[in-house]
């Protein structure tokens, strides 16, 4: 078991991962799951703040997408349209892991404090989109229902796309998604 072996990052998520499936979220601990992993606790902790950010570390990515993709919406694109633009854009990122994306949901849905900790993300995703609409001189009020409407849009397409075995992407999801939305305010 080396120690000095790459990808010490995904080696921690798969370690936590598979015994947060095994035992339990509460009952796995940081130890456990440096040990699995090969590394150290030391080691752990240069990667994630706690064994919650297993889960959840990725959210300034996240955000850096939503907001550039926003941003660079051409400027005749309505809110919602940048919205889904944006939205889409985070398809690449999670392009190769429907089945993390799977495993990870399970994790949460069977805890309420994930669940609640996933809610706290989404939000912040939320917020952070609304505030790069009215950077492009969006109105409040359109601004936080466009975010809000996205994200809504983005919750139900992940959902399909972690339930759904046809292998398509999270992106063509998405706007499968915002498409089924136009049909039902038509």
């Amino acid at each position: 078991m080396s120690r000095w072996e790459p990808n010490a990052h995904d080696r921690l998520e798969e370690a936590a991962l598979q015994l947060y499936t095994e035992r339990g979220f509460d009952q796995t601990t940081v130890a456990e799951i440096a040990d699995r992993a090969g590394l150290t606790e030391r080691t752990f902790f240069r990667y994630f703040a706690d064994k919650r950010e297993v889960l959840f570390g990725g959210q300034a990515l996240l955000t850096e997408l939503l907001v550039t993709a926003i941003a660079e919406a051409p400027d005749d694109a309505r809110p919602l349209q940048a919205i889904a633009t944006a939205l889409a854009a985070l398809g690449p990122v999670f392009e190769g892991r429907v089945g993390h994306a799977r495993r990870r949901q399970a994790i949460i849905d069977g805890h309420p404090g994930l669940q609640e900790r996933e809610l706290i993300k989404l939000a912040t995703l939320t917020t952070e989109m609304a505030e790069a609409l009215r950077r492009r001189g969006v109105g409040d009020a359109a601004a936080r229902l466009a975010a809000e409407t996205g994200m809504a849009v983005f919750k139900v397409a992940f959902t399909r796309w972690i339930t759904d075995d046809s292998g398509a992407g999270l992106a063509a999801v998405i706007a499968s998604s915002f498409d089924e939305l136009r049909g039902l305010t038509a």
